[in-house]
């Protein structure tokens, strides 16, 4: 994919990658941000025309500290949007993505087309508590994260050498820039009450959830499916957290299939 910098009316320098033609489709991803390979967004650009900014924060993108609170993230994305020149975008999320695209999607419902949640974050079930990742080591993430640990290790890590002590030291440096954002919305674990404001959204909404989820547990997607008026709920088999990468032909024909 390609990348472009725009900067927003805030002040945030983002980067964002692009790729394919037709619908615009807006990527919002997590709070592990970008991997090193993202099939699944080469594949989406086959049949859409796709934007992935990149939170400030996050790769080669500033601005992190013009950002507070779930407003300033929900206002930055959008400000993303029209710095673009994006016009009702579908909207694809994923974890704390997700939690930002619902914002999105209640603050201003009428701009956007379909909305797509992967394994969101945003609420809370105090039956179904979830892991504290800021709890975490690094190393202690990848059972949390993938129907196959060993896999989520190698994504996460993206074959580097760790014997090699300032290729270690780097991704620590970088990981804990990239958490330190996250955690302005993900600490304490999320509770922001966009539960409240579900009503709003007029997009039609698909929740797309991995079984095997061990961080946002699949009772989750049923409960955005009951908060989200006319939402459908589809579960992908031997898929954790990582949905997307993990299985990402399923996840593809899942969203395609949706999106039309």
């Amino acid at each position: 994919m390609d990348f472009k910098l725009v900067t927003t009316p805030r002040g945030c320098k983002v980067r964002v990658f692009e790729a394919g033609g037709g619908d615009p489709l807006l990527f919002v991803h997590g709070a592990g941000g970008f991997l090193a390979e993202n099939r699944f967004l080469d594949d989406l650009a086959k049949k859409y025309h796709v934007f992935a900014p990149e939170l400030p924060g996050f790769g080669d993108s500033t601005g992190e500290e013009r950002l507070d609170d779930m407003l300033d993230f929900t206002l930055h994305t959008w400000d993303v949007v029209e710095a673009l020149g994006i016009d009702t975008p579908h909207v694809v999320a994923h974890s704390m993505g997700g939690m930002i695209a619902a914002e999105m999607a209640a603050i201003a419902p009428n701009d956007l087309g379909k909305l797509v949640l992967v394994g969101a974050a945003g609420l809370w079930i105090p039956e179904q508590p979830i892991p504290d990742l800021y709890a975490m080591l690094p190393h202690e993430y990848p059972k949390y994260l993938a129907h196959d640990p060993e896999l989520a290790l190698k994504l996460l890590t993206g074959g580097l050498d760790f014997s090699n002590l300032e290729v270690l030291a780097e991704f620590y440096i970088a990981n804990s820039r990239r958490m330190a954002m996250a955690g302005k919305i993900l600490f304490p674990i999320p509770n922001r009450r966009v539960s409240k404001r579900l009503y709003r959204i007029k997009a039609e909404t698909l929740i797309l959830w991995g079984e095997d989820d061990l961080l946002i547990p699949p009772v989750y997607g049923e409960k955005w499916k009951e908060l989200i008026p006319g939402a459908r709920l589809v579960k992908i088999r031997e898929a954790g957290h990582l949905l997307p990468y993990e299985q990402p032909e399923m996840f593809v024909s899942a969203v395609a299939g949706f999106l039309g």
